[in-house]
Order: C-alpha cells, then sequence, then structure tokens
C-alpha cells in the first residue's frame, strides 16, 4: 500500500532536483520497508519497477544454474537498482536483490518511471549518472574476475573492509566467495595461506590484519 510520508530527501541522489520534479517522483513513489534477508527482486522475472535505498543495505546478485552466487554489488542508502530494465524491450530484471539488513527503499512503478524520466531532463541526467557509476564498478569487478588471481582478489576484499588492522562486520567464508567470484575452498586456501605467510591472523571468527603492505602485493596479482 502507498504511504504518504515519504521523505525524498533522505535519498541523496535527488536532493538537487527541481522542486517540482521531487513533487512528481513523491506522487510516483511507493515506499517499502523490508526485512534482512527478504528478496526484494527475482532475477529473470518481469521488471515491475525501479527502485532507491532510503536505509540499510541491499545485495545485488547473480545465480549460476548450479547455485553458485556472484555478488555484483553492495548498495547503500542512496543508491538505485533495477533503474535500466523499465527502459529494455523483454523488461526482465538482471539480478536478483534482496536485503542485507532491514531496509526501506522507495519503488517507482516502471509506467510512472517511464513517464518521469521522459518528461523531466533533470532526473535523466540524474540517473545517466548513476549509470556511469555503475559501468565504472562493473568494469573494476570484470577485472578483477578476469585479469587477479583468487588470492589478489581475497587480499583486496580483506583490505577494502579493514579499518586498520581489523576487519569491519564478520563475514563467512561462503559470504567471501560470492563477493570475489570463486568457491569457499578456495578462500578458506588463500586465508589458510595468508595466516602462515604471517599476513594475518584468524581467532574466534574475526581477522586481524598484520602485513598490509604484503596484502597490497598480493592485491595487485
Amino acid at each position: 500500500m502507498k504511504e504518504s510520508n515519504l521523505s525524498l530527501e533522505r535519498v541523496p541522489s535527488f536532493l538537487h532536483l527541481p522542486q517540482p520534479v521531487m513533487a512528481l517522483i513523491e506522487r510516483a513513489a511507493v515506499r517499502r520497508t523490508v526485512n534482512a534477508g527478504e528478496v526484494v527482486i527475482i532475477e529473470g522475472l518481469a521488471c515491475v519497477g525501479a527502485y532507491f535505498v532510503v536505509s540499510g543495505e541491499m545485495a545485488v546478485v547473480r545465480t549460476s544454474p548450479g547455485g553458485r552466487e556472484q555478488v555484483l554489488a553492495l548498495l547503500s542508502p542512496g543508491q538505485a537498482f533495477n533503474t535500466v530494465p523499465p527502459f529494455l524491450p523483454n523488461g526482465r530484471n538482471h539480478a536478483t536483490v534482496r536485503a542485507v539488513t532491514d531496509a526501506e527503499l522507495y519503488a517507482i512503478p516502471c509506467p510512472a518511471f517511464r513517464r518521469l524520466v521522459g518528461a523531466n531532463p533533470e532526473l535523466a541526467l540524474c540517473l545517466l549518472g548513476d549509470f556511469a557509476e555503475r559501468l565504472d564498478h562493473l568494469t573494476d569487478l570484470v577485472e578483477g574476475l578476469s585479469l587477479r588471481s583468487v588470492r589478489g582478489r581475497v587480499a583486496r576484499f580483506l583490505l577494502d573492509r579493514a579499518d586498520g588492522s581489523t576487519l569491519q562486520g564478520r563475514f563467512t567464508q561462503d559470504e567471501i566467495a560470492a563477493q570475489v567470484g570463486t568457491v569457499r575452498d578456495m578462500v578458506g586456501r588463500a586465508l589458510r595461506s595468508f595466516a602462515d605467510e604471517g599476513l594475518l591472523r584468524m581467532e574466534r571468527h574475526q581477522i586481524l590484519l598484520f602485513d598490509r603492505q604484503g596484502l597490497e602485493s598480493e592485491a595487485e596479482r
């Protein structure tokens, strides 16, 4: 059910839009709250709308026929997903999106979304900026998967998520594997190898980085 207490100012990508455009979006948007683990859209199904993350974190994933997942992106407040399929002839969702944490979303149904973008150049430019950032991210992802070793990808994952020597958050080996494009066994082998070489230590489900410079060298391989 549509709710009236939308606050589009909570979506950073809308902040610079003219007020009349904001009012049009507000009339079209539907507020939705989801629980951690809840699936919002499913890969391959017909697209029903575009979504903007207001709070929480969402994971965008593709799944192989054998059930192996590849995380394409982790989305934080202000970011959008499923903004491309509304403009494609087949109108199918490119990926599955699920909530990593409890989250709040604004959804705009496809017909309204197409009308808004077609009638408001400011919104179209806002979305083009989002598309450009997404293309950069996917280009980096493809480069990492095709040109870097599993050890290198695991090292980069650890470095990007560490504050000093401490990994921020707890990740299972399955979760790491889904983000770096490999399988759990390969992640476990890389972590044990790094530990044997003195680059890190694993204790009580926590990873402590001892040699960032050494891990940086690994991340370039």
